[in-house]
């Protein structure tokens, strides 16, 4: 399988693909027709080339998927406001008066430093609060490192199955593996059409499940070398590791990706088995969304006469 450079993410009831600086989302309305918007996004580490450094990227490169997705899901989210005719409330009508135009943008900022913080306490934090309980009767601190790996792992997949129950999730992980799906499509030189993205499969080990799965294992290789005994120290450590983890798991998707070595590919299945549960198999609607999205920013036919 070649590798095509785009990316992508599913947002309501559509999909964001990304080429280089260019990405589109395609969002399927409630009338039925499909909506289209392009832009652009210059990566910070395109603005300083210093920050592209191998071990170094990776946090930077989390940062830039975060804030195109949050604008792509912000976008797909505006058709399907409920109520759009309702009143402003007096706080609503403060902010608009106060924030003007960069409200949207402001508001944007709040709710991923809010779900940063979140993930951290409960992806991070959690697992190690909960493991110490155990410390009495557990001296070795290579189990103890262990246990709260495994603990980490286990609240990873608990909250997928327990947020994949609700009905938008449940869509939203169709229109994830439809995005899979067309990528695979293009990758294995088959022509971008409903019919052969059916049959293509809905895992790709660069996926952003398998980058979070690096995460919690490379999390827990560098527990072991956390020998502090303060349980605030402790604490600390591991957010001043964040960004190295995060740098390190990056370099081993992105070798991934490009890679169909026996061991990487070993080392990327437990990441692809986590797909199976926040991917789901779309529907055809889903797969033409997924079509018009990827034809927005991306010359398949092109690349495909050129590398395959």
């Amino acid at each position: 399988m070649k590798y095509s450079g785009i990316g992508g993410q599913a947002v309501i009831e559509g999909i964001m693909m990304q080429n280089g600086e260019n990405y589109a989302v395609a969002v399927r309305k409630p009338d039925g027709e499909i909506e289209v918007k392009k832009d652009t996004y210059r990566s910070v580490t395109k603005k300083y080339p210093f920050l592209g450094i191998p071990f170094i990227r990776g946090v930077f490169k989390f940062a830039d998927s975060m804030i195109v997705g949050m604008r792509a899901l912000t976008w797909s989210c505006s058709f399907f406001e409920d109520d759009e005719d309702a009143k402003e409330s007096r706080f609503e009508q403060w902010l608009d008066k106060v924030f003007g135009e960069k409200l949207e943008g402001i508001l944007m900022t709040v709710v991923m430093i809010f779900s940063f913080i979140m993930a951290i306490g409960i992806f991070m934090l959690l697992p190690m609060f909960i493991s110490n309980i155990c410390k009495k009767v557990i001296p070795s601190h290579t189990v103890m490192a262990i246990l709260e790996g495994f603990i980490r792992i286990a609240i990873f997949v608990i909250y997928i199955k327990m947020v994949s129950r609700m009905e938008d999730i449940k869509r939203t992980f169709m229109y994830h593996g439809s995005e899979h799906k067309c990528i695979n499509c293009i990758e294995q030189g088959m022509d971008l059409t409903v019919e052969n993205v059916r049959k293509s499969s809905r895992q790709h080990k660069r996926c952003g499940t398998s980058f979070l799965f690096f995460v919690m294992i490379v999390s827990i290789i560098f527990c072991f070398f956390i020998t502090a005994q303060s349980q605030i120290a402790r604490v600390l450590i591991r957010l001043a590791l964040l960004p190295v983890i995060a740098g390190v798991s990056y370099e081993i998707i992105k070798l991934a990706g490009n890679s169909e070595n026996p061991f990487v590919n070993l080392l990327s299945r437990p990441g692809m088995w986590v797909q199976n549960m926040t991917t789901k198999e779309p529907d055809d609607d889903m797969i033409e969304v997924g079509i018009r999205a990827v034809e927005a920013v991306f010359d398949w036919k092109n690349w495909q006469k050129e590398n395959l």
